[in-house]
Formats: structure tokens, sequence, C-alpha cells
């Protein structure tokens, strides 16, 4: 369904053609022109709330960069559309904080699979169904981020809502809650937590196209309660180029 009279999806104001198949999805509009550097002949095609999109080539191949704010609404949102117009895959680039002990700031966080403690997927799926990164951008994503000798640890991600809700979760009128969980997603070695990769991954499954994320680890809470050293690191250039690299990679290999 289009919701504008010339064919432009409502909220990322593009159409078909605008996109490739590739699209690296930041949260921040204002990283999407950093990103495009990467591109050959990068064109900004769409500027509309938080939706900033620049489409380009890679390695001769098309590909874009779309913005999608912050959490999973406008996350999904943006899928939701830029699937109608011919994107197939999709790489989440952002930042997180790391929740297992051995995650440092500056490290890259590779998302297999997301915890589902935000509300936009439970409008798509049930909550026993699972949300999963797609396999061949997981490896590929790890093959990158080894080429490049980054840092970067595989595994489970929670995702969430609340920003404070996470940083400040004695303040919250459901502390016992937050706290409680908390304490559980320690015990069961999740790595990180952000706020869109489970949206992301249950659109996907119900999409019928393909997802990955990578993560900056700006910083490690628990570290800190813990006395030890803690970096803390905002240069997303890493995760960045983890995802150009990883574009190259899946098309090398036609996957």
């Amino acid at each position: 369904m289009h919701y504008s009279e010339d064919d432009r999806q409502y909220h990322i104001g593009l159409r078909e053609g605008d996109v490739g198949e590739y699209v690296i999805l930041p949260g921040d509009p204002k990283r999407c022109e950093k990103i495009a550097q990467y591109f050959d002949n990068p064109k900004l095609v769409g500027d509309n709330r938080e939706y900033v999109t620049y489409t380009g080539y890679l390695d001769g191949v098309k590909v874009s960069v779309t913005s999608t704010g912050i959490g999973g609404p406008s996350a999904a949102i943006a899928m939701e559309e830029l699937t109608k117009i011919g994107a197939k895959n999709f790489i989440r680039v952002g930042t997180c904080g790391g929740i297992d002990i051995d995650v440092k700031g500056g490290d890259l966080v590779i998302a297999t699979g997301a915890i589902r403690a935000e509300g936009t997927s439970k409008e798509y799926a049930p909550i026993e169904f699972p949300a999963v990164a797609n396999i061949d951008i997981v490896n590929a994503l790890k093959n990158a981020s080894k080429k490049l000798g980054y840092n970067a640890h595989t595994g489970i991600v929670q995702c969430k809502d609340s920003f404070y809700g996470q940083h400040s979760p004695q303040t919250m009128p459901v502390s016992y809650e937050l706290e409680n969980k908390w304490e559980a997603w320690k015990r069961l070695g999740c790595l990180a937590s952000e706020m869109e990769s489970a949206a992301l991954f249950v659109v996907a499954s119900y999409l019928k196209v393909r997802v990955g994320s990578v993560f900056l680890v700006v910083a490690n809470q628990e570290r800190e309660k813990n006395n030890l050293e803690n970096p803390v690191v905002h240069d997303t250039d890493m995760a960045i180029k983890t995802a150009i690299e990883a574009i190259k990679i899946l098309k090398d290999k036609n996957l």
C-alpha cells in the first residue's frame, strides 16, 4: 500500500529503483554520509523524518545506506518500506553496551540472535518465535572482522525499548523486573544490549529477507561495576568497515 501520490514510500520517501539489494542500516542519520563515503559514486536519494538514504556502488553492485532512528518501531518501518522497493539484504550497524564481562569498549559484537525485550517484534510474531540473524550474513561479518583484524564477539544480544531502563534500572517503578532480568541475561552469557536487532530479525523472517547486525561496544557497565578497565569508545569506523567488507564477501560468493 502506498500513502503518497507518486508511489514513494510514505516514511522513507523512496520509490523502486532508488536503493540496491544490499542496505546498511545505521540509527543516526548523520552517520549515513560517513558510510556512503565507502561507496563509489554515492548520491543522496532520500531525506525524510529520521530516514536519510544514500545509494552508490561497491565493486559494481548497487548498495544503499538508510538511517532508522532509535529503536524497533522506526527500524521496522524502514525494513518494511525498503523491502517493498527492492532491498533484500540488510546489515544493521550501530552501537551497544557490553554485558558479558569479556566484552570491552572498542570491541565489536556480531549478533546471532536477540532477546525480545522490546515491543515491536510482539506485533509481528508470538514471543515463542526466535529473533535470529541470517547465517550467511553472520558468517560474512565474522569473516570480515577477522580479515580486518578486529576483536569481534559473536552471540546473543539483548534488545530493549528504554535506554535509561538499562542504565538506571534502580530508578524505575519496575526496577524489580529490570534488575532481575538483567541478572538472567548475564548468567545466560548475553554479550551486549542494544535497541533494534530483535525487531529487525523478526520482521526479516516475516518478509523473507536477510539481516545481520554488527555493533561497536561503547563501554561495559558490568566491567565498571567490577572495577575493571572500561574504555569508552564512540568511533564506529570498525563496525562500518566490517559491514562494507561483509557485503563484498556476500557479493563475491553470490550469497
